[in-house]
């Protein structure tokens, strides 16, 4: 046991600092944003599962009971009676910090889920008052500001807003481009995976497992949502999109007091990748990404089951 508490902390340690930064750094995870999307999910997981794992283990090492076990004993002692002879305050300290992080980490995702959802309520709301429907485009509406903007919103009516800003930049194939690639976003989900990394940095924002992999997750669903796009419209005619718009935002003035701007180092990323000279990862490659992403997974799950 003690090995296999030394295992999954130094996994952990790993998974909580090296990884996340050597992963964000990667040049190949622009030619497979899936398989790349696929093993931040694990780091994440797989990180929280052995934080949690780690203390759990070190805190219940010194008894020769499970954690089912255990439990009873820690309960009665904190009711009742002294703790039991192995047990001392580092350990009572583990155990309590696993029961903490472990919370706080659960909490903190119900609360990002309910705050996200009442956010998008009144977004869809505004988005009612302040924009008018695009007859031609279903699901489509036009808000009247001079900045060039697409986004999504997601819910149970979802909607795609432009702005007459990137109406009046695109031409009518660009414009389905950018339809398309917003609408992937919506099939695909994005949203709820954007919703758990977002949950995660909020949680533990002074880790890189979190700050590194929001950013980085957020980038990837973009390439995605590119990809999916390009089922229906031409990479050429999407990819002229987004430099138009990065120009348009490199403009005097581009924001017209939208407060924001864009990100020109990605939308360049993603223009480049949709000129196929860059070829997905091998299968192999693949294969031995989603191996290691699976061992992440399965490795402090098997631990926590060991514990019980």
């Amino acid at each position: 046991m003690q090995l296999a508490c030394a295992l999954i902390a130094s996994l952990a340690i790993v998974l909580a600092w090296p990884a996340p930064i050597i992963l964000s750094r990667a040049e190949w995870t622009a030619r497979s944003p899936g398989v790349a999307l696929a093993l931040w999910q694990a780091i994440a997981l797989g990180g929280g599962l052995s934080m949690i794992g780690a203390l759990l283990g070190f805190g219940i090492l010194p008894l020769d009971d499970g954690l089912l076990e255990a439990i009873p004993i820690f309960a009665e002692a904190a009711f009742h009676g002294p703790l039991p002879a192995p047990i001392g305050v580092v350990q009572m300290l583990a155990l309590s910090g696993a029961v903490i992080l472990g919370a706080h980490l659960f909490l903190n995702l119900a609360q990002t889920v309910i705050r996200t959802e009442r956010r998008r309520r009144r977004h869809h709301a505004l988005v009612g008052i302040l924009s008018s429907p695009m007859t031609e485009r279903p699901s489509t509406r036009v808000l009247d500001h001079p900045a060039p903007l697409a986004y999504c919103v997601p819910g149970v009516r979802t909607v795609t807003v432009l702005s007459n800003g990137l109406v009046d930049l695109l031409d009518d194939d660009e414009l389905d481009a950018v339809l398309a690639h917003e609408r992937s976003h919506l099939r695909q989900y994005h949203h709820l995976v954007l919703l758990a990394f977002q949950a995660w940095n909020t949680a533990l924002p002074w880790f890189p497992i979190a700050n590194r992999a929001e950013f980085a997750v957020a980038g990837l669903v973009e390439m995605l949502a590119d990809d999916e796009a390009t089922r229906t419209v031409s990479k050429a005619t999407l990819a002229r999109a987004i430099a138009r718009v990065g120009d348009a935002w490199d403009a005097p003035d581009a924001s017209g007091g939208a407060g924001r701007s864009v990100d020109r180092t990605a939308l360049e990323l993603r223009a480049n990748r949709l000129d196929g000279t860059r070829a997905p990862l091998g299968r192999a490659a693949r294969a031995l990404v989603l191996g290691i992403a699976s061992l992440i997974v399965i490795a402090p799950t098997v631990f926590l089951l060991l514990l019980l």
